[in-house]
């Protein structure tokens, strides 16, 4: 049998420069603007269990060097993006 599901993954530092592993769920491109929906991937499976199952929604801003992640401040905007999330992954996984 030939499993071709490979998540995507992605490896973040924050700001005390700790590496935070997540799935990347999808991307949206919206006003020439690059933004990730990231699922956290736990070690143990007990913090899995524990976790409240939300994903989170990161903008892709480009430095001089690197493409950094940062949170949405924009709550407007966040709540829109979630919204086009949410119709997505929908679509991707309860199609009829």
């Amino acid at each position: 049998m030939n499993n071709s599901f490979s998540p995507d993954l992605i490896t973040l530092l924050d700001e005390d420069g700790r590496e935070h592993d997540f799935e990347i769920l999808d991307i949206i491109e919206r006003d020439s603007r690059r933004f990730y929906a990231l699922m956290p991937i736990f070690e143990k499976g007990g913090d899995m269990l524990n976790s409240d199952g939300q994903y989170t929604i990161l903008e892709a801003l480009d430095t001089d060097t690197d493409e950094e992640l940062c949170e949405v401040e924009d709550e407007e905007l966040r709540l829109s993006l979630s919204r086009l999330f949410e119709e997505r992954f929908d679509s991707m996984f309860y199609n009829d």
